[in-house]
C-alpha cells in the first residue's frame, strides 16, 4: 500500500463504516493522464449498485472537502467480486484454505508471482502452500493478492 493509499484508507474508513459497509480496501491506479481511485466495499447481505452509488456520494463529499489527491481521477466503488482482492491480515485469515494469486514487491527465490493455497496467518506473515511446499510471505512484501474463484 502506497503512502497515498494509506492516507486515503484512513480518511475514508469512517464514512464508509458510518454508511453501514466494510471498507475492504482501495487502490489508486495511475495510468498516464488518467488515474482511478478504486474502492472496494462489502456487507453481510452483499453489495448492490445502489450501495455503490450511496458510498460513492459519501466518499465524494469527503474527498471534495479534504482534497487529498492532487491529480484528476475517476472514482469507482464496487464489491470485491469473486476474485476478491486481499488487503489486510484479517482477509487472509478469513480465506484460509482458498486458492490465491500473489504478486510480490520484491522477488522471493527469483519469483514475484505465486499461486497457492492460504494455510495460515501469523501476525504480518502468511503461509501459502505452493506445489506442496509451504512458503511464508511478509504482508509488507505483497503488492497484490486476489482469490482465485472456484466454478
Amino acid at each position: 500500500m502506497t503512502g497515498l493509499e494509506k492516507q486515503l484508507s484512513e480518511l475514508l474508513e469512517a464514512p464508509v463504516v458510518a454508511a453501514g459497509y466494510e471498507l475492504v480496501g482501495l487502490e489508486f491506479v495511475r495510468a498516464g493522464a488518467h488515474s482511478t481511485l478504486r474502492i472496494y466495499i462489502d456487507h453481510d447481505n452483499g453489495i448492490t449498485v445502489d450501495d455503490c452509488a450511496e458510498v460513492s456520494r459519501q466518499v465524494s463529499a469527503v474527498l471534495d472537502v479534504e482534497d487529498p489527491i492532487s491529480v484528476a481521477y475517476n472514482l469507482e466503488v464496487s464489491s470485491p467480486g469473486v476474485d476478491r482482492p486481499l488487503f489486510k491480515s484479517e482477509h487472509y485469515e478469513q480465506f484460509i484454505g482458498h486458492e490465491v494469486n500473489i504478486v510480490l514487491k520484491m522477488a522471493v527465490g527469483n519469483r514475484r508471482k505465486w499461486k497457492g493455497i492460504i494455510q495460515s496467518v501469523d501476525g504480518e506473515t502468511i503461509v501459502v502452500t505452493v506445489d506442496g511446499q509451504e512458503e511464508p510471505f511478509a504482508l509488507s512484501n505483497i503488492s497484490k493478492a486476489n482469490l482465485i474463484p472456484k466454478f
